[in-house]
Order: C-alpha cells, then structure tokens, then sequence
C-alpha cells in the first residue's frame, strides 16, 4: 500500500444516493464495501463527514438563523451521518469508534487525540463527527485539523467527480483534468478544492490532498495502492 494511514473526507451530500435529502442505505452499504477492502490490507483509516444532506448552518444563516445555531445544528448532522456509517461498517465486521468534538457521551466518545491513534494502531476505523466543536468551521477544516493530529499521511476526498478540473466539467464540456497539481497553482487559478481556511492549514502542514471519485467501486483501493486515480494536489 502506498498509504499507511489516511483521513477520508466525505461530504454529506454522498450519503443521499439517489436521495433528495437524508441518508440511501444502500450508498451507506457501498462505502462500507469500498472502506473494507483496504481496512482488510492493513491500511488505518480516519474518516470525517460532512452534513449537508441533513442541514447546513451556512444555509439556515442567509435565511436569518443565528449562524452559530445553524453549525451547531450541523455539528448534529454529522454525528447523525457518522453513526449511520459506523452501523454500515460493523455490519460488514469492521471495529469502528465514533468520536465527537461536542460533548455527546451516550452516542460517541469525546475526541481525545491519543485514543484515536491507538485505536487506528489497533485496526479500528475512527469516525470524527462534530466538525471541530466549534462555529464558523467547516467539516473540510475539520478533516484537515484531524489528518494533522493523528499524523495522517494523506487526506483522500471522495466526491461524485474523478479529479480536479479548470473549471466545472458538469457546466464545461472542454474542462480540462489535472493529475498534478501544486497548492500554489490551485490558488492562482482560483480552483476551488476545499474552503481556503482547510486548504492553507493543508498547505502549511505538507499534507497531499487527493480528490478522487467515490462512487467508482474499487477506486478506494486504487488510490491506496498508489495508483493515478483523481487529482493529487502537493507542493
């Protein structure tokens, strides 16, 4: 395997399906599929979710929600999202703890940073939900903030798209895909990956992001072993 541990960022959204809001238990079913195939390898896994198919505090707040409520709630969603995926997991035999930057004992445990690496170093798959406890932070952040405590050596974002591209390819027929591509060049050109908060904290910390297509089975693994699949975004 090209990577020994990995944080992989999901966002809410992914767990829909073919949903219009809510969670598709048979996409659930598929990521836990994908996340066995390289948990049997060896490979340790974080993995951070958003919670965007439930709610989004950045939604509620232009609708004239208090913006610290609205993340809160969305605080909620992804412990909601994380659970069901924790469920997803076990049913396919894989050991998982559920971590939670909010206070929320009876469902998850309270993120403590040494705990989670020894159950990484024991084989157990850590789900982080919460974000990172605090308003104004997105799950990207989050994700970012979590690969750097447990010294991730990759952050692996899942998406409905194969890569990074010059602009939309779902809006622009002629896109173009990178397969390298520097932090430098990605802010010059103004590419959107993650929110710029997450991806200068990635940038300053040295940590590879790569963006890459979830929902092609075997693409996890794919991407794991090192082969060129998405867009690797390095300095």
């Amino acid at each position: 395997m090209q990577y020994n541990r990995i944080l992989l960022k999901l966002s809410g959204e992914a767990l829909m399906g073919s949903r219009s809001y809510g969670i598709d238990p048979e996409r659930l079913h598929d990521y836990a599929s994908e996340i066995k195939q390289i948990t049997d390898r060896g490979v340790e896994v974080a993995i951070v979710i958003g919670g965007g198919n439930i709610f989004r505090g950045v939604a509620g707040a232009s609708k004239g929600m208090d913006r610290v409520q609205g993340d809160h709630m969305g605080m909620l969603a992804t412990v909601i999202n994380g659970l069901a995926l924790q469920s997803a997991l076990e049913d396919s035999g894989i050991q998982v703890r559920l971590q939670s930057a909010i206070k929320i004992n009876e469902v998850a445990e309270p993120f403590i940073r040494r705990k989670a690496i020894r159950h990484l170093e024991k084989g157990r798959v850590v789900i982080f939900g919460g974000g990172t406890g605090n308003p104004y932070f997105t799950t990207d952040s989050a994700a970012v903030l979590r690969a750097i405590e447990i010294d991730a050596d990759v952050i692996l974002k899942g998406t409905r798209v194969d890569g990074i591209y010059s602009s939309d390819p779902e809006k622009d027929k002629g896109a173009t895909k990178f397969d390298f591509i520097s932090f430098d060049d990605v802010l010059s050109k103004g590419l959107k990956v993650m929110d710029t908060t997450a991806f200068t904290l990635s940038q300053e910390n040295r940590l590879p992001i790569i963006v890459f297509d979830m929902n092609t089975k075997g693409n996890l693994l794919k991407v794991v072993s090192g082969e060129k699949i998405g867009t690797k975004v390095n300095l």
